[in-house]
């Protein structure tokens, strides 16, 4: 066999074998006596016999510009999870990408789950529990000196009067130094 069969011909262009078929019955490649393809002169001759039109563009590969918080946010998930995190600008697999994915999934199962049981409950309704809570506390603590200082003025022999005016003073004192506390609830 002097040239290529269909089946290599058919390789070499990046046709099916029926393509390669019909263009021999269409007379548009070139045969050699024994009937195998010429594949320099069938190339030239399909060149100048093919509708430009008509030919398959070769497919380029759609890609998708990435967000750089996207891959950073997968080095981080990553980076929490102990797995290898992609270099700095040297771009995340597509295996990085997807396993990040599934630990993310993961975490927010675990937390749905959590929710349902009732060991996490919202941060808006945990910060109204804590600031009721507080104010119960300040309250009970302003109200303090009136209930007690008649017992305490009795066991050290003073006015009761003037104890509830200092335990007043020191407990006001105390309560304004607590408010200017402010915790981050981040």
């Amino acid at each position: 066999m002097q040239g290529m069969s269909e089946r290599q011909y058919a390789a070499h262009v990046g046709l099916s074998r029926g393509a390669i078929q019909k263009a021999k019955v269409a007379e548009r490649l070139v045969l050699f006596a024994d009937g195998s393809i010429d594949a320099e002169a069938s190339d030239v001759r399909r060149a100048e016999t093919t509708d430009p039109s008509k030919t398959r563009k070769p497919l380029e590969p759609k890609l998708k510009p990435v967000p750089e918080a996207a891959v950073a946010a997968v080095g981080d998930t990553l980076r929490e999870q102990g797995l290898a995190v992609p270099a700095v600008g040297g771009g995340t697999t597509f295996l990085q990408a997807k396993t990040a994915n599934e630990v993310l999934k993961a975490q927010e199962r675990r937390i749905r789950l959590q929710t349902l049981k009732g060991e996490l409950i919202e941060r808006a309704r945990a910060l109204a529990l804590v600031f009721r809570l507080a104010r119960e506390v300040r309250d009970a603590w302003v109200n303090w000196p009136a209930r007690s200082s008649a017992l305490m003025a009795a066991d050290l022999g003073v006015e009761p009067a003037a104890m509830q005016k200092v335990l007043e003073k020191h407990v006001r004192a105390h309560l304004d130094e607590l408010a200017e506390v402010r915790p981050d609830f981040r």
